[in-house]
Parts: C-alpha cells; structure tokens; sequence
C-alpha cells in the first residue's frame, strides 16, 4: 500500500505525511493539513497561494481526439497551425519548427475571450439594438397621430373649399395614405432587419453559453469572434413626415390654394459603430484610503436647529459649492466659507434640490408650483411644469440629460423621469413583475447617475439604495450591511465617483456606505460626521458631505 494512503484512500498531507490534507498552495503545489499551513506561510520569501483543495480539483479535462491518430487525444496546441496535436503528430516530425502549447492553456484563453465575447453581447451590444427596436416601434405608434394631423389639416381646407374642392380633398388624402403606408413599409422594414439581427445574437450568446459549459476544447478551439459584425448596428431609417401648406382661397387656382405635400422623404442612415469593450477607457484605479479626511469645511451660513435646515450640496469645481437649504437663497460658497453669488427661486419658496450641469449652470426643482428650472447667467428659466405630479429630486447625467424624482399628486406613485431639455424621454417605475420599484410617500429621494449610466436611488423610506439599468430594470436593492441588523439603514444623499463607487448618507447613524457597483459593501467613511445628508463628488473624486445639524459642509478625501 502506499506509505501516505489508508486503506480507505485517504489523501494526505505533503509534509507530515500523516494528518489529512485540506489545502493546497497553488504556487508551490503542496498539498497541506491545517497544521502544516502556518508553518508553509511563515516563508514570506515566496508569494503563497494557499486555498481550499476542493477548490484545487478541477474536472477531467475534455482533450480532443487527434483526427490522424485515432487512439490519441490531442494535449497539445500548434501556434503555427492552430490546431490541436497530439504526440504523435508532434514526433512525425510535420511540426518540426512549430511553437507548441498546452492545450489547456489554450483552452483557457479561448474560454477568456468567449466569456468577453459573450459580456459585451449581453451587456453592451444586444441592449443597444433593444433600444434601437423599441424606438422604432414608438416611431410606428406615432403614425396614427402624425398623419391624423395631416388628414385634419386636409379636412379642414376642403371644408373651406367646399363641393368645388371635394375632388382636390380626395386627392390628398389619397397621397397621404399612400406616404402612410410607404411610412410604414419602411418601419416594418427596418424592424425585421434589427429582429433577424437580434435572432443571430440570440443564438451566438445561446452558443458561447452552451460551449462556455461544455469545455470542449475542439469547439473553443475553432471558435472565431463574430462581435465585431454586430459592433456596427443595423442602418437606421429616417422618413421625415411632410407638412401641408396651405393658400388663401381663389376659385381660379384651386389646386395651387389647396396646397401640396412633397415626397415623402426615406433615408437611410449607416449604423453607428459601437466602440469594443477594450477600446472603452477606464479612469485610473484609485483605492480607497484606510482612513478617509476631512480637508475643509464650509460654514454655509443656514440655521442651525435639532431638525436641520442645510439640504442638498452640488459641486461647480474642487473650490467652490452650491447649497440650499432653510429659505429661498441658493448659495454658492468657496473652500473659505466666503459668499460668491447667492440667487433666489422664482416662486420665493425653498428649493427642493439642486444639481449643476455639465456646462456649469444650476438646475434646481421647486416642489411649490412644480417646475423645474435652469439658472443661466443668473437668469431663471422654467424648462417643465408638471402636472399631476411634484417634482422631488434631480441630478444631470453623463449625457447632459436631467433624470428627476417626483411624486404624484395624491401620494400615490413615485417615479423617474428623464429629460432631454423640456421632452421627456423615459420613465422608470415598476419592475418586470409590474410591482413599483420606489416608495409612494413623499419622504426624500436623492438619485445619482454611476459610470455604467446605472441609476441610482436612495429611497429612505424603503431603508434602501434602489439601482437600475439604463433601460430601467432594476439591478439590485441595497439594504445596509448585513452585519449590522439591529441599527436601522437610513439612506438619504447619494451621489457616484470615477469608480464608479455608490456613497449614500446614512443620516442616523452618522456615516457614509461605500458600494461597488454591484451593490456590494465595501466600507464606511465617518470623519466625526453628525447626521449626514446631501452628498456630491467632484471631478478629482473628492466628496462633499451637507450636515444639516450643524450647516457645514465637510470636504473629504477617501481615494
């Protein structure tokens, strides 16, 4: 029997040879009990790699057979020719020359590249022909109502004409059927060439994922990346609906009076080509200090009471803030605690949020007579009135878009909205199970846009971070961390970094939550805040704190 096997072959350890292993250095392939792994990792002159065995044991590898030597399996790769080999062909001597590797090296670099290959789809490139689908089909909603409008316009100037222009009415309406359906011809066109493309994404994702889990050599091997094919979206169809010019009626020149409608105009776009995910730049890492500081602080000048009147903060630069809070003022302050311009809302009642856009203005939402308003040059414009809804929350995307919180009306509903100037663009409310996705009270909801154009909510009436894509659907809830389950998450300020890190203000237990961007716990930044509240981060990722209580704002280093 062998001298380090029992009789029920039980595997033991590499150096006392008598206690059952349990692990496994990776760098110097030991196999150790639990005794042996203390003494292994006492030589800091290596980089040890200790981990579970279970973890060491990888399946049987699935070698393929050599399609010249039956009773052989290819362990080999031949760079040259790139194909698999075994033994045998390698001492026939047709390889003579030829870079060899293992296949199972191969195999992993091949199962690197599928899984890349299979991100991007997912991820990046089959959402980007959703989007494109979904607007076509709201462009072919719209047809009813764009050409209803040219077929009143018609009604209404034959009505004028009456009987000595019925003729000329029904000439009209006739061409405009047929822009119609020439309209529609050319949608439904458009559509069938996104879905045929969305079916061949279907099935090269339903096959990365299927040889992903085979491991396959011979099918990994011959695989070849077809991303690049659908980097380049669909051609994009643009027909512009024409408009029906009328003339002052002159029963001689009917037919001129009445007006005319131009061809209807169809072009057809090149798709664009969507950058590769390894072409996409990434900012630096930054890591998180062990000890975050506070740099500055800022006395704003709000009152300072047990309930707190200092609301939001929102970053112009690394020197100067906007803040809001107790009254009508919104005040921007330097590093020095020293006015620089302060303006007054329109309805000369208290702000309900602030935000800077990325051409340095100020957006502030006014829950009084629910607007939401755009300061330039120190003059007050309202791009939206709402109506049935109050606005709540606001922040400005990487896309210089707006995406707003609101309530509606009875305190029924809450939602996101995202706005293009004044035309909105998307709303954000149930899940795909039809449930609501926030809150329905009017309690606080600050929102922020991260990197990958997740948004992100803090809802503190539901004790919870609520992210979702860019399409709306939703990714993840954040809780607070598990460990702490008798101290109640009180979310609030939420603002995002370079990281593309989550920092949410937890106002009763005085500290700050640092996400990752899938929702996972990283740490705490505390720095003696005092029941924290709005949050914003500037472009050298340097976060801003608004503390009610005191009216500070505290300036902190974490990065």
């Amino acid at each position: 029997m062998h001298p380090r096997r029992s009789a029920q072959e039980v595997l033991l350890c590499d150096l006392c040879e008598t206690v059952p292993l349990q692990s496994h250095c990776k760098l110097c392939h030991l196999n150790l009990c639990i005794n042996c792994v203390g003494k292994h990792l006492s030589d800091s002159s290596k980089d040890h790699n200790v981990v579970p065995f279970i973890k060491h044991i990888q399946p049987t590898p699935n070698y393929p057979k050599c399609p010249k030597h039956a009773e052989k399996h290819c362990e080999l790769h031949c760079e040259e020719c790139n194909i698999p080999v075994c033994i045998t062909c390698v001492s026939s001597g047709k390889h003579k020359g030829h870079d060899m590797s293992d296949i199972l090296e191969k195999l992993s670099a091949k199962t690197e590249s599928l899984q890349k290959d299979l991100e991007e789809l997912e991820k990046r490139i089959y959402p980007r022909y959703e989007e494109m689908a979904s607007g076509v089909q709201t462009e072919k909603a719209e047809l009813e109502t764009k050409y209803g409008k040219l077929t009143t316009a018609a009604d209404q100037q034959g009505e004028l004409l009456h009987r000595e222009i019925i003729a000329i009415v029904n000439q009209q309406k006739s061409a405009i059927t047929e822009m119609k359906t020439k309209h529609l011809d050319a949608l439904n066109k458009n559509t069938e060439t996104i879905a045929q493309k969305m079916a061949e994404l279907k099935q090269i994702m339903s096959d990365l994922k299927s040889m992903l889990k085979s491991n396959d050599v011979s099918l990994t091997s011959t695989y070849k990346s077809r991303n690049s094919e659908f980097r380049t979206l669909p051609p994009k169809v643009r027909v512009t609906v024409p408009s029906l010019s009328a003339q002052k009626i002159n029963k001689d020149q009917l037919n001129e009076m009445f007006g005319s409608l131009p061809p209807l105009s169809i072009n057809t776009e090149h798709g664009d080509t969507m950058k590769s995910a390894e072409a996409v730049s990434s900012p630096p890492v930054k890591p998180l200090l062990d000890e975050p500081r506070v740099t500055a602080t800022i006395d704003t000048g709000y009152k300072k009471t047990l309930f707190g009147k200092l609301s939001s903060v929102s970053c112009l630069s690394e020197e100067q803030v906007w803040t809001c809070g107790e009254n009508d003022t919104m005040k921007l302050l330097n590093l020095q605690s020293e006015l620089l311009t302060s303006i007054h809302t329109k309805s000369e009642y208290t702000p309900q949020d602030i935000a800077v856009t990325r051409d340095g203005d100020l957006v502030y939402t006014d829950n009084y007579d629910n607007t939401i308003n755009l300061i330039k040059n120190k003059q007050i414009q309202t791009v939206i009135t709402l109506q049935g809804w109050r606005p709540r929350y606001v922040c400005c995307t990487a896309g210089n878009d707006l995406l707003v919180t609101m309530i509606s009306d009875d305190r029924k509903q809450s939602k996101v909205v995202r706005y293009s100037g004044s035309t909105e663009k998307q709303s954000i409310q149930f899940d795909d199970q039809g449930r609501p996705l926030y809150s329905s009270d009017n309690n606080t909801k600050y929102l922020s846009e991260n990197r990958n154009l997740d948004i992100c909510v803090a809802d503190r009436s539901a004790s919870a971070v609520v992210v979702v894509n860019q399409s709306g659907k939703l990714r993840f809830r954040y809780t607070g961390h598990p460990s702490n389950t008798g101290q109640s998450f009180n979310p609030v300020g939420i603002t995002t970094d370079s990281q593309s890190h989550i920092l949410t203000a937890d106002y009763l237990n005085h500290r700050i939550h640092i996400l990752d961007q899938d929702g996972q716990f990283l740490r705490y930044i505390h720095c003696d805040l005092e029941s924290p509240w709005g949050l914003c981060v500037d472009i050298r990722d340097n976060l801003f704190v608004a503390e009610p209580i005191t009216a500070k704002v505290k300036k902190i280093q974490y990065l």
